[in-house]
């Protein structure tokens, strides 16, 4: 019977049957013992089905048994393979010491191999996410050079890391030149599809932390084009949060908003302490939007992660009028930076400075605290000045005018937010370059020109209505009729790109009129000027709902509600609220028992590290693991109730996600059979999941009669 459900499972893993295939392989795995192959198979299952703790926990029974049976190369690399797991996927540096020097105990004796190269992979990136690029730097070399002989996916990812030092450090021309030569082993099909995805992940996460976004939006467009299909394990969910992080940037916020969602839903499985990132992300994007309540609830979420929410948290403080406590914790969050190992940020650099320093710039001038956002927009030309990259450069000239112009040097605001404005232009980011015409309007102003300042705030409008930030469209509207107004006397102009009530995306001609009624049993349907009429199933309810809020996520627990009553009904509160970042229901256990044991083992490993810090005396490191055993020990804590009982998780979604899933599906097939176009259309358009949404192209519009 075991060979059966080995072989089974090796078949279902050889078609990407990943959940199957995992049932399969652990039936087999407790039946009797595997040779390490299919240990190492079942390993990789388990990552790619999302069960990481049960990846660790194969692998570290491989390297047990592989020391007690005298096999010190299979031990080694079980062992190095335990410790780039915990590096990507929990960012819990402490232990992956403790594993590498075990795997560097087996290793004496043996000239280079596969694992050395490996080996040294994960030194550098245990140095890199410590802080340490020079000795980072020396790992990497040693990568390339033994992985050149060994391993060529090695190298591959000894170079990117070599790139990403190489940019902290300064040399940020050397380190893009090595970036490139990595990328020609990413497109010549070298690496197997998990190694592709790491190296097309560092590629985009060392251009956005350096705000070099023409090259992170090329390669997040390659990245996109592979995933699908290709993508395994956290791989899926990390390009999900690159594409939100150029959406944003480009100013199609309901489309990042929903990627960003998505993408929290699919990292849940895998990320620890860097699921903070993609909250984070969500975070930016829904206080760009003006959602407030909802940018609050993704930074606190990201916070109780173990993440740092800054300068996020603090923007949301200014935005809800408490500039005292705004100030107060922008201030904390520079003057205490935490120390959060990140493979997706840079570590504490200037880089890592960058947004803290911006919004310091904001929050001191709204707090009359001119000479701190003297200091903090100085301190962000330092840091463009360094970088060299456009996009730093725009943002240090926008802090600098806008504290210029508090200060009532109106002409040299002027010519700094200009600056930022062609900028911000050529990088093509439609939010910042509406800010920096908000403040050279007021700088138009001040030097009494009074039509230029309206010119300004009309455009300044024009952009954050079509991106969707509604309060600071409001906000530009209210100044422009205030200067027309007091200044000239006239109205302003009135705008030539819409009527009333219309919904036109940039660069669209007029939206399309279409229906999707239901009357009685059956439902209406009218597009591109052909109707049909469809017998009513469950899936074209769901459908509907997510046709009346275009680009919004919705969770599949609120579907679901549609069944409890009338759509029209419901219409109010969709329109007014945000899916929560973790719905109710009950899916178990918040840690299974095998997780628990997992996050136990870790932390004997970091009160290991903890006394191998303070034997040396290295209290940087010392710090470190101390957080990471906070971390985990306010993980089991929330786990683990009064009398040690487990805690229950909300999640009933996953049943809701596959029944939806279902019946949306059955109703698009419907939809084809009676209406082609109309059909292709919303194949295009309509994503399940546990979040779904209506994502028409903003260029063709369609105004659907519900």
């Amino acid at each position: 019977m075991n060979e059966t459900l080995l072989e089974q499972g090796r078949e279902a893993a050889s078609r990407g049957d990943w959940q199957q295939a995992h049932e399969l392989l652990m039936g087999a795995v407790a039946s009797e013992p595997l040779s390490a192959a299919d240990l190492l198979l079942t390993a990789d299952v388990a990552y790619a089905a999302g069960h990481l703790d049960v990846t660790i926990d194969v692998l570290e029974r491989l390297h047990a048994e592989s020391a007690r049976t005298g096999d010190r190369l299979t031990a080694a690399s079980a062992a190095t393979r335990v410790a780039m797991s915990l590096l990507f996927d929990t960012a819990l540096v402490a232990p992956v010491r403790g594993w590498l020097k075990r795997a560097e105990g087996h290793l004496e004796g043996y000239d280079d191999t596969p694992v050395h190269a490996w080996l040294a992979v994960a030194r550098n990136y245990e140095r890199l996410l410590s802080g340490d690029f020079l000795e980072a730097r020396r790992w990497a070399r040693r990568a390339i050079e033994v992985g050149a002989k060994h391993d060529p996916a090695a190298a591959a990812i000894g170079r990117i890391a070599e790139a990403r030092s190489l940019i902290l450090d300064g040399e940020v021309q050397q380190g893009l030149a090595l970036l490139d030569e990595a990328a020609v082993a990413t497109v010549s099909g070298e690496l197997d599809s998990f190694l592709t995805g790491v190296v097309y992940c560092e590629l985009v996460c060392a251009l956005q932390a350096l705000a070099q976004y023409d090259l992170a939006e090329e390669w997040t467009q390659a990245m996109e084009r592979w995933r699908h299909g290709r993508a395994v394990g956290s791989i899926h969910g990390r390009c999900r949060v690159h594409r939100a992080e150029i959406l944003r940037l480009r100013g199609s916020n309901n489309e990042a908003e929903t990627e960003a969602l998505l993408a929290c839903e699919e990292l849940r499985p895998y990320l620890r302490r860097e699921f903070g990132w993609p909250l984070t992300e969500l975070g930016r994007i829904r206080l760009r939007k003006g959602d407030i309540p909802g940018a609050e609830e993704a930074f606190v979420a990201a916070h109780e992660a173990g993440w740092d929410p800054q300068p996020g948290l603090a923007l949301v403080f200014l935005a809800r009028g408490d500039v005292a406590l705004a100030a107060a914790s922008i201030r904390d969050a520079i003057d205490h930076p935490t120390k959060i190992p990140s493979k997706e940020l840079p570590p504490n650099t200037e880089l890592r400075r960058a947004p803290l320093l911006d919004a310091q710039v904001e929050i001191a001038i709204a707090a009359g605290d001119l000479d701190r956002a003297r200091w903090a927009a100085d301190e962000l030309g330092k840091v463009a000045e360094l970088f060299g990259s456009k996009a730093l450069t725009a943002t240090a000239a926008a802090a600098l005018g806008r504290v210029r112009l508090a200060e009532g040097d109106a002409e040299s605001a002027r010519r700094d937010l200009d600056e930022a404005l062609h900028l911000w232009s050529e990088v093509g980011a439609p939010y910042e370059s509406a800010l920096a015409r908000m403040g050279l309007a007021q700088a138009h102003r001040r030097e009494g020109h009074e039509e230029r300042a309206v010119l300004e705030f009309e455009a300044a409008r024009a952009t954050f209505e079509r991106i969707g930030a509604t309060q600071l469209a409001e906000r530009a509207a209210h100044a422009c009729t205030r200067v027309a107004q007091e200044t000239i006397g006239a109205e302003p102009r009135p705008q030539l790109d819409q009527a009333p009530g219309a919904v036109v995306g940039e660069g669209s001609a007029a939206s399309r009129v279409s229906v999707f009624r239901r009357e009685g049993e059956y439902w209406s349907v009218t597009f591109d000027g052909h109707t049909a009429r469809l017998r009513d199933v469950k899936g074209l309810r769901y459908i509907t709902r997510l046709l009346a809020d275009p680009g919004r996520a919705v969770h599949v627990l609120d579907l679901v509600a549609v069944e409890r009553g009338p759509i029209a009904g419901r219409m109010h509160e969709s329109a007014t609220s945000e899916p929560s970042i973790s719905p109710p229901g009950d899916s178990g256990e918040m840690l299974d028992t095998r997780a628990k044991n997992a996050y136990r083992r870790r932390l004997v490993e970091i009160d290991e590290d903890i006394e191998d810090a303070r034997a040396v005396g290295d209290s940087d490191r010392e710090a470190q693991a101390d957080a990471e055993r906070e971390f985990l020990a306010r993980e089991l804590s929330r786990a683990v109730g009064l009398g040690g009982r487990d805690r229950r998780a909300g999640s009933a979604s996953e049943r809701a996600r596959a029944s939806v899933t279902r019946a949306v599906r059955a109703a698009l097939a419907r939809v084809r059979e009676h209406h082609a176009s109309l059909g292709e259309h919303l194949d295009r358009t309509i994503r399940t999941g546990v979040y779904c949404a209506y994502l028409p192209d903003p260029r063709t519009p369609v105004d659907w009669k519900l």
